[in-house]
C-alpha cells in the first residue's frame, strides 16, 4: 500500500537532513507506530506519505514514494484525499466549518459526494466515535480532546484506505484514548484500513501496532516488530523499562505478560513510606466557583485550596472543565461566579504586569504564547520583559529541549518544540504559581524526564507551586504530590496521588496496573520496594 524507495528529505531553510534513504514497505490492513525523538522527522515522515511534503513546504526530496500504486510526486495532495486521511498534532488548523456535524460532512460536500451516502457516513462517524452528543455544538467550544476526536472523525467519514495520525491521543483521556485506538484497530482488521501512527506516549498504542518505524537523530530509520526494537530503544513505555530495570527474560509489551512475569516481586516486596504532608502558605484558592457556556455547566461550586510548594494534578475525562478551571484561574474568565484568588489577589484582578510576576501560564496551545520571528529573539524578548539575565531563556530551552536551532522560526518548530519554547519564557520570569494545561502534547520520554526535573525544581528548592490539568498518568505519577479529579465540572475526588491513582483502574499509570494491588506507581518505586 505504501512504498518508501531510497527516500531523504532537506528541508529548504535547513542544513539538517531529516530522513536519508528511507526504504520501507506497509503493506494494506496494518498498522504501523512511528517514534523518535521531540524534532527527528516522524510528522515529516507522515506529510510525506499523503504529499504535503514537498509539495506545500518546499524542500529537497530524493528517492520515490508510491501510495496505492500512486508517485506522490506526480500529484498534488488535493488528489489523494480520496485515498489519504490525515489528522495533524494540532486537530484545530485543519477545522474549515464552525459545527461539528458541518466539518464531518465538509470533506464529502468538497467531493461532491450524494447526500443521502453522506448523511448515512455522517451518522456512522457520530456514533462510532460517541460525538453524537456533540453534533450541534460549535467546535470552538470543545474541548482539546473532543476536537481531536472530531478531527479523527473528518478523516474517517472520507472513507480511506490509509489513515495518517499525527499524536491522536494526546489530548484524550485514557478511556477516551482506549476507545479511538480499539476502533481504529477494528478498523484494521475488518475493512483492511492502513494505519500510520506517530505518537510518544507509547504506554497506550504499543499493544495496538503490527510494526515500529524507529526515527533515529540522524535522518536513518529501522522499521521491525515491536518487540524488537523496544529490545534496544532508549524510547519506550515504563512496563518495558521495568521489565528492563528487574532484568526480566522478556520485554513485556502488555500489562498481562509483565504481571505473569513478577509475580514473585509483588510477594516480597514492601510497601512504600506514607509521609505527612508539611503544612505551607495557601496559594491558591477557589470557594463555590461555578462557570457555564451558553447556558451549559463548565464549573459547578468548585472549592478547593493549593499550598506553597505543591505540585497538582487536574484531572478528569475531555470536556470535565479542567481548562476551563485553569483560565478562570488566571483571570481570563470574567463571567465566573464565586471567588478564586492567587497569592492572596483576586484572579479578576490580574492584569498586565502582575500577572506576569504572580502566574505562569501555558494554555493547551502554546503557539499562543509566540509572536516573534525565531527562537533567539522570543528568548530575547523573554528576558527583555521579565529583566532577567540575557540567555536565561535560551538556556533555559536548552534544558528541556537540547539542540533546537536559535534562528529557527517558531512556527517550524514541532509541537513539542513548540511547547518547550513557551515553557523557557515562562519559566524565566520565575512565577509565584505555575499553571499549565496539557503540558506534555508532543514531548518524547526524554523531554518529559527533564520537565519532571525543571518542575521539581521550581516547586521545592524555589518554594512556587504548579497546577497542570493533564491527561497524562504517567506524569503524575513521577510527578504530582497530589491529585484534584474533576467530573461534569465538580470536584469528585481531591487526596494524594498515590491513592486518587489506585482508585481509578482507568487512570492508573502501567506500574500500577503490573503491579497491583501493591502500591506502586512507578519503576522507581518498585525498585525501591525490592531493594
Amino acid at each position: 500500500m505504501i512504498n518508501f524507495s531510497r527516500v531523504s528529505l532537506v528541508y529548504p531553510t535547513s542544513t539538517k537532513t531529516i530522513l536519508e534513504d528511507l526504504s520501507f514497505e506497509i503493506s494494506e490492513g496494518e498498522m504501523v507506530l512511528v517514534i523518535g525523538s521531540t524534532g527527528t522527522g516522524k510528522s515529516s515522515l507522515l506529510r510525506l506519505i499523503n504529499g504535503l511534503v514537498p509539495h506545500h513546504t518546499g524542500g529537497i526530496l530524493a528517492g520515490d514514494i508510491t501510495v496505492d500504486g500512486i508517485s506522490t510526486r506526480l500529484v498534488r495532495p488535493g488528489e489523494l484525499s480520496h485515498l489519504v486521511g490525515i489528522v495533524g498534532q494540532n486537530p484545530a488548523q485543519g477545522f474549515v466549518t464552525d459545527i461539528v456535524e458541518e466539518e464531518l460532512a465538509f470533506g464529502m460536500e468538497a467531493l461532491n459526494i450524494a447526500p443521502d451516502l453522506m448523511r448515512k457516513r455522517v451518522e456512522e462517524i457520530l456514533d462510532l466515535l460517541a460525538l453524537s452528543h456533540l453534533r450541534d455544538r460549535a467546535i470552538s467550544t470543545l474541548s482539546g480532546g473532543e476536537q481531536q476526536r472530531v478531527a479523527i472523525g473528518s478523516a474517517l467519514v472520507m472513507n480511506p484506505k490509509v489513515l495518517l495520525l499525527d499524536e491522536p491521543t494526546s489530548a484524550l483521556d485514557p478511556i477516551a484514548a482506549e476507545e479511538v485506538l480499539s476502533i481504529l484497530h477494528r478498523l484494521v482488521h475488518d475493512l483492511s484500513l492502513t494505519v500510520v501512527i506517530a505518537e510518544h506516549r507509547l504506554e497506550r498504542v504499543i499493544g495496538f501496532a503490527d510494526r515500529i518505524i524507529h526515527i533515529a537523530g540522524d535522518g536513518s530509520a529501522e522499521i521491525n516488530l515491536p518487540e524488537e526494537i523496544l529490545k534496544r530503544s532508549d524510547i519506550a513505555p515504563p512496563i518495558v523499562h521495568l521489565a528492563r530495570a528487574l532484568g526480566l527474560s522478556q520485554v513485556g509489551l502488555n500489562v498481562r505478560d509483565v504481571r505473569r512475569m513478577t509475580e514473585e516481586i509483588r510477594t516480597n516486596g514492601r510497601d512504600p513510606e506514607v509521609i505527612a504532608p508539611v503544612q505551607a502558605d495557601l496559594v491558591i484558592s477557589t470557594l463555590n466557583l461555578s462557570l457555564s457556556y451558553q447556558g451549559k455547566p463548565a464549573l459547578r461550586d468548585v472549592t478547593t485550596n493549593i499550598y506553597n510548594g505543591e505540585i497538582v494534578a487536574l484531572m478528569g475525562r475531555n470536556g470535565a472543565g479542567k481548562s476551563s478551571l485553569l483560565t478562570t484561574l488566571v483571570g481570563l474568565n470574567k463571567e465566573a461566579k464565586g471567588s478564586s484568588e492567587i497569592c492572596g489577589l483576586s484572579s479578576a484582578d490580574l492584569k498586565g504586569r502582575a500577572r506576569r510576576e504572580i502566574v505562569g501560564f501555558i494554555p493547551q496551545e502554546p503557539s499562543d504564547l509566540l509572536y516573534g520571528q525565531s527562537v533567539k529573539g522570543e528568548c530575547a524578548q523573554a528576558d527583555k520583559d521579565n529583566e532577567c539575565a540575557a540567555g536565561t531563556a535560551l538556556a533555559l530551552l536548552e534544558r528541556i529541549v537540547p539542540a533546537i536551532d536559535p534562528d529557527t522560526h517558531p512556527r517550524d518548530l514541532s509541537e513539542g518544540q513548540r511547547l518547550a519554547l513557551a515553557l523557557a519564557i515562562v519559566l524565566s520570569a520565575q512565577p509565584q504559581v505555575l499553571i499549565l494545561d496539557e503540558p506534555t502534547r508532543g514531548l518524547d520520554y526524554q523531554a518529559k524526564t527533564l520537565l519532571i526535573t525543571l518542575l521539581k525544581s521550581f516547586a521545592k528548592e524555589l518554594n512556587r507551586s504548579v497546577l497542570i490539568a493533564t491527561h497524562d498518568v504517567e506524569l503524575v505519577a513521577e510527578l504530582c504530590d497530589r491529585v484534584i479529579f474533576l467530573a461534569e465540572g465538580e470536584v469528585v475526588a481531591d487526596g494524594p496521588t498515590l491513592e486518587i491513582l489506585l482508585s481509578s483502574p482507568a487512570f492508573a499509570p502501567q506500574v500500577a496496573k503490573v503491579m497491583s494491588p501493591r502500591p506502586w506507581l512507578t519503576v522507581s518505586d518498585v525498585l525501591r520496594a525490592v531493594e
